[in-house]
C-alpha cells in the first residue's frame, strides 16, 4: 500500500514538480527556511531573546570568515551582541507566522464575501464590490499607520502585543479584496451551471449549495493566489517593521534587523542589514516561484 506522499509524486502535479528544476530548487529553499524558522529554539546556535547570554562586548562583530571575526558567530553580531544567524532564524519565524496568519484570515474573509456576492448578486454584490474598490484605495502601510496610532492611543501599555496585532489586522484588511474579487468572478460562472440548477430544483438550501457545491470548484485560483500572497505579506511585514510600525525592536524580525542594520551600513558593519535582506529575498523568491509553478500545474492550458 503506497503512502500519500508516493501517491502525490505519481499524480499530475507531482510529476510536474519532479520535472521542474525551478520548482524543486524553490521548494528546497522554502523548506530549509521554514524548517529553521519552526525549529529555531533547537537549531539556532544562540537564543537572541535571552538577555542573560548577550554580551555588549560582542556587539557588531564581523562574520567568522572576515578579518577579526569570531568563530562563535558565523554571520557576525548586531548592535546588541545578538548572533545574526540565530536572529535570522527567529526573525523568519516571526515573519512567516505573521504572513501565514494574515493570509489565512484574508482567505477566510475574501472567500466568504466573494462567494456571497457572486451567488446572491443584486444589491449585495454591488455593495461588496464597492467596498472592495474602497479598500483597494488604501495601501496596507497607511492602514497599519492608522491602526497603530489609534491602538497606541487606546492601549499605551500594550506595545508588543499591539504591534503584532497591527501587522495582522492591517495585512488582513487590505489582503482579502483580491480573494473576494477572484471568487466572485468564478462564482458568477459556476452558479449558472447545470449542477447548481439541479441542486436548486431539488430544494437544496442556498447556503448548502454554496458550501458543498460551488466552493470546492472555485478554490483552485484561491490556492494559487494565497501561495503568492504569502510572499507579499512577508515583504509587507518587513516593510512595516522597517518603518517602526511592525514588530517591536525587542523581537528580531527580518524588517527590524534590516532597519537596525541600516544605521550601521555606511560605517562598515554591512552584515547587520545585508544578511537579513538576503534571507527576506530568499523566502519571498522561493514562495513566488512555487506559486508560479502551482499556477502552471493547476492550469492544463499552460502545460
Amino acid at each position: 500500500m503506497t503512502n500519500p506522499f508516493t501517491r502525490w509524486l505519481d499524480s499530475d502535479i507531482g510529476y510536474s514538480f519532479r520535472t521542474s528544476p525551478t520548482a524543486i530548487g524553490a521548494g528546497l529553499i522554502a523548506f530549509i527556511c521554514v524548517f529553521c524558522a519552526m525549529f529555531a529554539p533547537w537549531v539556532a546556535p544562540h537564543d537572541p531573546f535571552n538577555l542573560a547570554t548577550l554580551e555588549l562586548s560582542d556587539a557588531r562583530l564581523p562574520p567568522a570568515w572576515s578579518t577579526g571575526g569570531s568563530t562563535k558567530y558565523l554571520l557576525g553580531t548586531d548592535d546588541q551582541g545578538r548572533d545574526i544567524l540565530s536572529a535570522l532564524m527567529y526573525g523568519a519565524r516571526i515573519s512567516l507566522v505573521v504572513g501565514l496568519i494574515s493570509v489565512v484570515l484574508s482567505v477566510f474573509v475574501g472567500v466568504s464575501l466573494g462567494l456571497l456576492a457572486g451567488f446572491k448578486g443584486g444589491w449585495i454584490d454591488g455593495a461588496l464590490m464597492r467596498l472592495c474598490d474602497v479598500m483597494l484605495s488604501f495601501p496596507s502601510i497607511l492602514v497599519a499607520l492608522l491602526i497603530a496610532g489609534v491602538g497606541r492611543a487606546l492601549f499605551p501599555n500594550a506595545h508588543e502585543t499591539l504591534a503584532f496585532g497591527v501587522l495582522i489586522v492591517s495585512l488582513t484588511l487590505t489582503g482579502w479584496v483580491q480573494y473576494a474579487r477572484t471568487v466572485r468572478g468564478s462564482t458568477l460562472v459556476e452558479r449558472n451551471k447545470e449542477y447548481v440548477q439541479a441542486a436548486r430544483v431539488t430544494g437544496v438550501a442556498p447556503m448548502r449549495i454554496m458550501r458543498r457545491h460551488v466552493l470546492p470548484n472555485v478554490l483552485g485560483p484561491v490556492l494559487v493566489l494565497a501561495t503568492i500572497q504569502v510572499a507579499t505579506a512577508i515583504i509587507s511585514e518587513a516593510t512595516l517593521s522597517f518603518l517602526g510600525v511592525g514588530a517591536p525592536p525587542t523581537s528580531p524580525s527580518l524588517g527590524t534587523l534590516i532597519r537596525i542594520g541600516n544605521d550601521y551600513l555606511f560605517s562598515g558593519e554591512w552584515w547587520i542589514t545585508v544578511f537579513p535582506g538576503v534571507m527576506l529575498v530568499l523566502i519571498a523568491l522561493s514562495v513566488n516561484l512555487l506559486g508560479d509553478w502551482l499556477r502552471d500545474a493547476l492550469n492544463p492550458r499552460l502545460r
